[in-house]
């Protein structure tokens, strides 16, 4: 079942509210439906279009057993991403995008491994064992640091299946290293970002916490979609 989306909520929620006239871009004209007050008005049909788009291409790359890596570093857009992800299982960045998070991943992961061998050597009780409480402490700073920048793609294996970033000119370097990869972007794209950086651009506010929600809980929607998808027929390829 396709992800149900209210075109009644979306304007609720102000996701048609744009930027200010003087600071648009070009690129975005086909998804503008007119001015108001000085601000471009997104039209919400183009906005309703591209959502059903991507949904039903995060549920599709879902269900083929690919990751979805969410992105939100906006203080907006911190906790709602970060939920999206915990609820699904999904790697996520809320953080500072570190340079090469996809085109050098070997750096990141090996970081990562530090991270997770730190985790287990406190966890048995190694470090307890072998170090004072003061060293002990230090390493428990470090952890707590390591996960503040790497919690979140602790679990990502590699090159996820796409990414979803909630603004596209807060995350460009993002988004430059998915397009260099070949990785598939789904992102809003407000009315002053390039909307042909993107693979499923959905055209909306980018700075409205009701939007931001309401959109990702649509792409929650379309992974939990694909993980259902992908346990029924499981069983049946085992079989």
């Amino acid at each position: 079942m396709a992800v149900d989306v209210d075109i009644k909520q979306l304007l609720e929620a102000g996701a048609h509210f744009g930027h200010k006239t003087s600071r648009w871009h070009p690129k975005m004209a086909p998804y503008i439906h007119s001015k108001r007050g000085g601000i471009h008005i997104i039209d919400l049909a183009k906005t309703f279009d591209g959502l059903n788009q991507a949904t039903q291409f995060i549920s599709n790359t879902s269900a083929a057993g690919k990751q979805i890596l969410l992105i939100g570093t906006k203080r907006q857009a911190q906790p709602i991403i970060k939920d999206a992800a915990v609820a699904t299982k999904e790697p996520y960045v809320t953080e500072r995008w570190l340079g090469g998070m996809l085109t050098n991943w070997n750096t990141i992961g090996n970081r990562v491994k530090h991270l997770k061998d730190l985790e287990s050597r406190m966890e048995s009780g190694e470090l307890a064992n072998r170090y004072s409480k003061l060293e002990v402490q230090r390493y428990q700073e470090e952890i707590d640091e390591l996960n503040r920048i790497y919690g979140g793609v602790k679990e990502l294996n590699g090159r996820p299946g796409a990414i979803y970033v909630v603004d596209v000119i807060t995350e460009s370097n993002a988004v430059r290293e998915a397009n260099r990869l070949g990785i598939p972007i789904v992102g809003i794209v407000d009315s002053n970002a390039d909307p042909t950086l993107i693979t499923y651009p959905i055209p909306a506010n980018d700075d409205s916490i009701k939007t931001i929600s309401l959109i990702t809980g649509y792409m929650r929607q379309a992974i939990e979609e694909g993980l259902t998808k992908r346990a029924k027929s499981t069983p049946a390829k085992a079989a």
